[in-house]
């Protein structure tokens, strides 16, 4: 199982939000390219970044502080937030960034997702966040009357490298990821699905290895920053 290790972005500091709720940001670091060589020399073998203002703002607003990300470290990069066309797709993965996250535009605009994962196979991810089983789009702030799993069926067999299923109600609170969720939408769709959202300890790592569904991986936010997680321990445990 792949880990995740998650840098939010807003106004250029490193930050966790909860619930997805932008006035309940905690600034856990004002050097995020420092944080992300910690998570490079913990041994994390990726990272996970999201440029909030980009979500509400529906275009690219951390810019700097993504280039300074990927300038610092030699890990495999995913990034999400604001990725609403194939210009900025491109010029995302011009400048190094290995996958894009397309969440909102995955609602809007599913063909446009199909055709950038043909045209940078392995290269595309599909967000998923969810609140009560209905996904949010626009930052979280617009809810929509769309199943997740409904969401991830438009994507079979449409060459998408994986699915990030973020659980919106449990985010940011520690409350332990929802496995059964996570694992029902691993059953349904033959993508790799990667858990996000509530991830409280490394116990919860081994309940989504123990679900029995094929979990990619599972994002970690504000139980690393907070010390509940064990960089070392849950390496352990994911492999």
């Amino acid at each position: 199982m792949n880990l995740y290790p998650a840098i939010d972005l807003k106004n250029g500091a490193c930050v966790r939000l909860e619930q997805g709720d932008m006035a309940r940001a905690t600034v856990f670091n004002t050097d995020p390219a420092a944080q992300a060589r910690a998570w490079a020399e913990a041994g994390f073998t990726w990272l996970h970044l999201v440029d909030l203002d980009g979500a509400f703002a529906g275009k690219p607003m951390n810019a700097a502080a993504v280039r300074a990300i990927r300038q610092a470290i030699t890990l495999p990069i995913q990034l999400g937030g604001g990725i609403r066309d194939e210009a900025t797709i491109e010029a995302w993965l011009e400048a190094g960034i290995t996958r894009v996250i397309l969440g909102t535009i995955a609602v809007r605009d599913p063909d446009l997702v199909k055709r950038a994962a043909r045209r940078w196979p392995g290269q595309v991810v599909v967000g998923i966040d969810a609140r009560g089983g209905r996904v949010a789009v626009e930052g979280w702030a617009e809810a929509s009357e769309l199943a997740a799993a409904d969401l991830a069926g438009r994507f079979v067999d449409a060459g998408v490298a994986a699915i990030v299923y973020t659980d919106i109600d449990r985010d940011g609170l520690l409350k332990g990821v929802n496995v059964e969720a996570t694992a029902a939408l691993a059953r349904a769709v033959p993508i790799p699905v990667i858990a996000s959202g509530g991830v409280a300890g490394v116990e919860d790592i081994t309940r989504l290895k123990q679900s029995g569904a094929p979990i990619d991986g599972a994002i970690l936010g504000r139980a690393l920053y907070a010390g509940r997680i064990d960089p070392a321990a849950a390496l352990r445990e994911a492999a």
